[in-house]
């Protein structure tokens, strides 16, 4: 049962599925993250961890760096489930479009520099 609550508590908010969904295929920094969402790297950094103890995420430390991605065939059936009904539910999303849009030119930017800035905010 915790599992599922971890899960709908996860899930009900928007940033969070936002965030979830901009990892779809894809490793990114949280540096990047921030940037799409326009959110405190702290609230960013609260959202992705609650994801992460939902096992809809995983993240890696590289160097000082956060890296996200979505959970993958290693992650608790219910959190795969869970996932596979987010995508299928947001896939014709006009907001989940617009932010992979963003994010495709949010990953051409330089990312040190990126991450530079907004840990001198």
């Amino acid at each position: 049962m915790e599992s599922v609550l971890a899960i709908t508590r996860a899930l009900s908010d928007e940033n969070r599925v936002r965030a979830l969904l901009a990892l779809e295929d894809r490793e990114v920094c949280v540096c990047q993250l921030i940037e799409l969402l326009q959110l405190a790297p702290s609230t960013v950094s609260k959202h992705l961890s609650i994801l992460r103890q939902a096992h809809l995420v995983k993240g890696k430390k590289r160097s000082r760096w956060m890296y996200y991605q979505q959970a993958n065939a290693d992650a608790p059936v219910e959190a795969r489930k869970a996932l596979a009904w987010v995508k299928a539910s947001l896939a014709s999303s006009e907001r989940i479009h617009e932010d992979r849009k963003r994010l495709e030119s949010i990953l051409q930017l330089d990312r040190g520099e990126l991450c530079r800035t907004q840990n001198a905010r």
